[in-house]
């Protein structure tokens, strides 16, 4: 395994991909970018890292902004409480570490909405520390390289890839942990792996018993809770209706467009308008479903012109709900079916 991990670095410094936060070492930089490629693809990340590094050059610049420009720029991202937690990390670097990222690993463990994984990642590759970094590419690696069948959705799994990754860790533990995650991301992919492209082929007993595929396994304990959500698309005057999500746990301080968490039919409907004082017309419908991470909403929007504003939502026009106001992505097909029926 050690001469694993020496092949390992070396393929990644030679073959490593040309990233925006690769450029330098600054914890800031790497920070940004590893919370946000957690449930991201990189090539969605890169456009968002760069507006984010123009608006918030640095940790000074983040603490001090407003919390509604921080989740504009996240909008798209999804879980709106990693940006959240940026800005609360960032303004306790400024009062407690005086605007300088902490070096040592448990002090970047101690910051909000850094993990175990980020904090090794940071640590690792920014200050050399001696530290692991275990993510979903990490695992997959490493259960596809020893042919584990164990299941990684299993806490004590990840602890125990933990503990024998530390045993291997050379002293380019930047270099070793980031170049896991570049196999990962690259070659031994979850579906279909390029193994005939992979540096440690070799040594891979997963594919010595063409086991690759099967692997890693993941064996899911419970289902995800469904929920029926009516969401009102109301159109006045070329204004539409959003609402604030202020005492909601999910989404929290976000714009929606105004709903309810049950199925309505286009009767109810209108006998809920008509407790608005507002009389309207269903003029469409749209359906979309959103995968959350411990729930699904099974959401019908339903385009309605109302013949006066409820003054309980804000009403805005589309152009200033697209550029002003944080809609998570959950509404996203909603206001994009307003932009098209509305042209």
């Amino acid at each position: 395994m050690k001469e694993v991990a020496q092949k390992l670095v070396k393929w990644y410094q030679q073959n490593k991909r040309e990233l925006p936060w690769r450029k330098d070492k600054n914890p800031y930089h790497v920070w940004i970018s590893e919370i946000m490629l957690q449930q991201t693809r990189i090539e969605s990340v890169k456009n968002y890292y760069t507006r984010f590094m123009t608006s918030f050059p640095n940790i000074n610049a983040l603490a001090t902004a407003k919390e509604e420009q921080v989740l504009k720029l996240w909008e798209g991202l999804g879980y709106y409480n990693r940006a959240r937690n940026l800005q609360k990390a960032a303004q306790i670097i400024e009062e407690q570490y005086g605007g300088k990222f902490p070096t040592q690993y448990e002090e970047i463990l101690s910051l909000p909405g850094i993990g175990e994984y980020t904090a090794g990642a940071i640590a690792s590759i920014c200050f050399n520390e001696k530290a692991v970094a275990v993510d979903g590419n990490v695992l997959r690696v490493y259960m596809r390289l020893t042919n584990c069948q164990d299941n990684v959705l299993e806490p004590k799994v990840k602890k125990r890839v933990s503990l024998e990754l530390m045993k291997i860790l050379p002293d380019d533990s930047g270099d070793f942990n980031e170049g896991l995650m570049e196999l990962g991301e690259i070659i031994c992919l979850p579906t279909t792996p390029l193994c005939e492209q992979c540096p440690i082929q070799r040594y891979c007993k997963a594919y010595q018993q063409q086991t690759q595929t099967s692997l890693p396994t993941r064996i899911k304990k419970e289902n995800k809770k469904e929920e029926n959500l009516t969401v009102f698309l109301l159109y006045y005057q070329q204004k539409i209706a959003l609402s604030y999500r202020d005492q909601q746990t999910l989404l929290k301080n976000l714009w929606q467009f105004p709903n309810v968490e049950k199925t309505m039919d286009q009767e109810a409907i209108l006998s809920w308008l008509k407790m608005q004082n507002v009389e309207g017309n269903i003029q469409g419908k749209i359906q979309n479903r959103h995968v959350f991470t411990h729930k699904i909403w099974n959401m019908t929007g339903y385009l309605i012109a109302v013949d006066n504003m409820i003054p309980t939502y804000t009403w805005v026009s589309l152009e200033e709900a697209r550029e002003k106001y944080t809609i998570p992505t959950a509404f996203q097909p909603f206001l994009n079916y307003l932009e098209e029926v509305t042209k």
